[in-house]
């Protein structure tokens, strides 16, 4: 379930927690704190990876070690140091390295999700913005306000953006007959040669069309049969229960006052939606489909076995069945508008970043190191992370090397017009007692996507209150 770029490749797992314990680093690493600037001494800034994307061994860490390299061969006062630990062990690792009072000075790149784990414990990078006169001018002042929220003052800057869209293959509605969805936003979609809103209603119809049997019956069929389905219409590929409220339209799972568990009405009607398209309409596959390795390995779409999806840009990467070297094989999807719901669209937003720990003994040579990863550096490590530049500036020439990538044509405007239906709060923003409430999450829709008997209501509302108990053991 995690917010940004799927891992492609399991590597780096023997560093995990050993390394976080002992502050291990990938290149030359002395292993030690960091270091002070004292008797003429470099002072040493540690880039800790991977709370978000970065930890693939064959493809970005070579980047990200070239990019320290640089870094070092330029800022002779600095030591730049990174470490790399396998996304599933970031997490601990950091609390082991917080808890031995070896705290990383650079984190990143960590999306949302990642950052919230360790809520409260950034720096606020304003007064070091206006120290070294850095100019805020060359993002979206929506993108740099994405960062100060939560009463945490400039928590971040804007690095990578992921939109979110509709995926889908061309090749799926081809063969159904169906005009392709809108790729621009407020415009209808065409079915049966009536226009009509292009909305969840719009978008559930399409899925029955396309989920398939193996005789070739679709789920609108009274042949159809629900045992033998060798395409589904849809999937929520790498979305949790929150990604998939917040398509319904943007809310929280905390209320206000920072301690009550709410349930935003578009959130339940998504999670009441996911069931009932699993197990009762069977345009979604279950849990073990998903993750059976016929149907994917956890991602459907990619191996041409559910026919749409609503996920973000960084999934680029992974929308393509593959060869054995990793290559994409006759890529054929392209993407589309959101839809809408009850009359609102929303494109849940995902977005990247590094940031400084609010305890560093060195704010300004971290504030050096970061205004290069976001800066110098952006371009390499966006082309290795799949993000798509918040610096304006930058985005035409990252489109460019996509369509190099993806040489089926993509229409790429689409995510850039997602922008602006972004969720206001964000769906992975702050909750009580974070990383037991987002576990709780996974549990949940888990429970959604496997058990077909259970009154999905009364399933909603115990999951809501064991929430609530969860939040009150962040008061204790």
């Amino acid at each position: 379930m995690r917010s940004n770029i799927p891992r492609l490749s399991a590597v780096l797992v023997s560093l995990g927690l050993v390394l976080a314990a002992c502050g291990g680093t990938t290149g030359s690493s002395s292993g030690q704190p960091s270091g002070s600037a004292g008797s003429g001494e470099k002072v040493t800034i540690r880039w800790f990876c991977c709370l978000g994307t970065g930890d693939d061994g064959e493809i970005q860490v070579p980047v990200e070690e070239a990019v320290v390299d640089a870094f070092n061969q330029s800022h002779p006062d600095i030591n730049l140091e990174l470490e790399v630990v396998d996304y599933d062990s970031a997490r601990d690792a950091m609390s082991v390295e917080i808890a031995g009072g070896n705290a990383p000075d650079i984190v990143g790149p960590v999306g949302v999700s990642g950052s919230e784990a360790f809520h409260g414990q950034w720096l606020d990078l304003t007064q070091l913005i206006e120290d070294n006169d850095y100019d805020l001018s060359q993002f979206s002042q929506g993108s740099v306000e994405f960062y100060n929220v939560g009463g945490e003052g400039q928590a971040g800057l804007p690095f990578a953006i992921y939109p979110s869209m509709l995926y889908y293959h061309r090749d799926a509605f081809d063969e159904a007959g169906l005009e392709y969805p809108p790729h621009v936003y407020g415009d209808p979609y065409v079915l049966d040669g009536a226009e009509v809103e292009w909305n969840m209603d719009t978008m559930w119809e399409l899925a029955r069309r396309l989920t398939v049997d193996v005789n070739g019956n679709d789920a609108t069929s009274s042949n159809f049969d629900p045992t033998q389905i060798e395409q589904y219409g849809y999937e929520p590929t790498f979305q949790d229960l929150r990604a998939v409220g917040s398509y319904y339209g943007a809310g929280s799972l905390v209320a206000e006052d920072g301690k009550t568990a709410q349930l935003p009405d578009p959130w339940h009607d998504a999670w009441v939606d996911l069931y009932n398209k699993t197990h009762t309409e069977h345009v979604i596959m279950t849990e073990a489909l998903r993750d059976a390795a016929e149907f994917g390995n956890e991602n459907p779409f990619q191996a041409k076995r559910a026919a749409m999806s609503l996920t973000h840009l960084w999934y680029q990467c992974c929308a393509s069945p593959q060869d054995d070297d990793g290559n994409p094989i006759d890529p054929d999807w392209d993407i589309a508008a959101v839809p809408s719901y009850n009359g609102t669209t929303t494109a849940n937003f995902n977005a990247d970043t590094f940031r400084i720990w609010g305890e560093t003994e060195h704010p300004q040579e971290a504030f050096e190191v970061l205004t290069y990863l976001l800066g110098e550096a952006s371009q390499d490590l966006l082309g290795i992370y799949g993000g798509m530049p918040a610096r304006i500036a930058d985005q035409d020439a990252f489109f460019a090397g996509l369509d190099e990538q993806w040489t089926q044509g993509v229409d790429w405007q689409v995510a850039i017009d997602g922008v602006e239906f972004a969720d206001n709060p964000n769906f992975e923003a702050w909750m009580p007692n974070y990383q037991e409430s987002f576990d709780s999450l996974v549990s949940f829709i888990s429970v959604l996507r496997t058990d077909p008997d259970i009154d999905v209501e009364a399933e909603i509302a115990d999951f809501m209150d064991g929430l609530q108990v969860i939040f009150d053991r962040a008061e204790e």
